[in-house]
């Protein structure tokens, strides 16, 4: 009984040494609101092709090429993979990271996402309804001028096409005695499907379909015994899994630079080595 009388109290004394700075501090100086806890700083989002990108950027800055205006279509989620508690499994902003891809490599754009702002601001000048702030015209609505929306030469689209769940899983377990432990590794994918297209003539100029894997692992562990009638069970574990979210947005940067190489011509091995020259 002692030796579950020493287990019992050096629990105790890591649980109330953690949890006293915790709940001591749990309520604002008002003692109306708890505090919020998760203080990191906010960081750029990027993926290992990141840099990827923004090398190619510099090459077709060093090579004089200077890229078409370009637009992103729908990048829309066809997997149908959807869950009644959590929702849709994958990201429905696929359309926005490619937006972000193609400014990291540095290619003008025009907005045909959303467009409903723009709508709205024709229909009211339509009207008349909006103020004129044009210089030197004396109207007091603004006018209606032809040909001040910039057009694209290209336009981007695609769509999520796989989700690919437990591609592969092994499970290790094992119990000796009072001690037991246990690991289990498992491996899905997604993929996605992009092609550029001549905004004027609508004809296809390149695809391209990638697939990334994902993994995952949890890793556990536990002790258990019996002290007379009393029975002290403790079990520790891990699990992790690679961001889906992520995955969508490496493979849409990936995509990206592959089509504005195979656009533009542009040797792919200049920039394969994922750094941005620098200027000292």
């Amino acid at each position: 009984m002692s030796k579950l009388l020493k287990i019992t109290s050096c629990l105790s004394a890591l649980l109330l040494s953690g949890c006293s700075g915790y709940f001591g501090n749990y309520w604002t100086a008002t003692e109306n609101y708890a505090k919020p806890i998760g203080q990191s700083r906010v960081t750029d989002n990027t993926t290992i092709y990141t840099d990827t990108l923004k090398c190619l950027a510099h090459q077709m800055e060093q090579e004089n090429i200077t890229p078409d205006i370009m637009t992103v279509g729908k990048v829309l989620d066809y997997t149908g993979k959807d869950d009644i508690e959590t929702g849709r499994r994958l990201t429905q902003g696929a359309t926005l990271m490619v937006i972000s891809a193609l400014s990291k490599a540095g290619v003008p754009q025009v907005e045909r996402y959303d467009t409903s702002v723009n709508e709205f601001e024709l229909k009211m000048k339509d009207n008349k309804l909006i103020k004129n702030s044009i210089a030197g015209d004396e109207r007091a609505f603004q006018p209606i001028i032809a040909g001040s929306i910039v057009g694209s030469k290209y336009t981007i689209m695609g769509g999520i096409t796989e989700l690919n769940y437990n591609i592969r899983s092994n499970d290790v377990n094992a119990l000796f005695d009072f001690a037991s432990g246990g690991m289990r590794y498992y491996v899905m994918n997604v993929a996605m499907d992009f092609r550029i297209v001549e905004t004027e003539t609508l004809k296809i100029m390149s695809t391209v379909s990638y697939q990334k894997q994902i993994i995952g692992r949890e890793v556990q562990a536990g002790v258990f015994e019996f002290f007379d009638d009393k029975l002290l069970d403790i079990g520790i574990g891990e699990r992790s899994l690679e961001p889906m979210q992520l995955a969508v947005r490496a493979i849409s940067e990936l995509a990206v630079y592959d089509l504005l190489n195979d656009l533009y011509q542009i040797p792919r091995a200049y920039c394969y080595n994922l750094t941005v020259p620098r200027n000292n």
